[in-house]
């Protein structure tokens, strides 16, 4: 009983790796803290500029249309 308790114990734990391995795209990759950080910063420092450019285009009398 127990080699055959051994032999579905592996083959079952391969199938699940298999398994495992085709659903992992759902998953999102991991970001590290600094990453982040300097993410962040640099978003920081797009925004502003952004708004920038904005409010020229209005003050200009373009007509653009709101961001969805």
């Amino acid at each position: 009983m127990n080699r055959k308790k051994k032999i579905n114990q592996t083959l079952k734990a391969k199938a699940k790796k298999a398994n495992a391995k085709l659903h992992a795209a759902n998953k999102s990759p991991y970001i590290a803290k600094a990453e982040r950080a300097q993410l962040a910063q640099a978003q920081s420092v797009i925004a502003p500029t952004a708004d920038l450019a904005d409010s020229a285009l209005s003050d200009s009398g373009a007509v653009h249309s709101p961001a969805l």
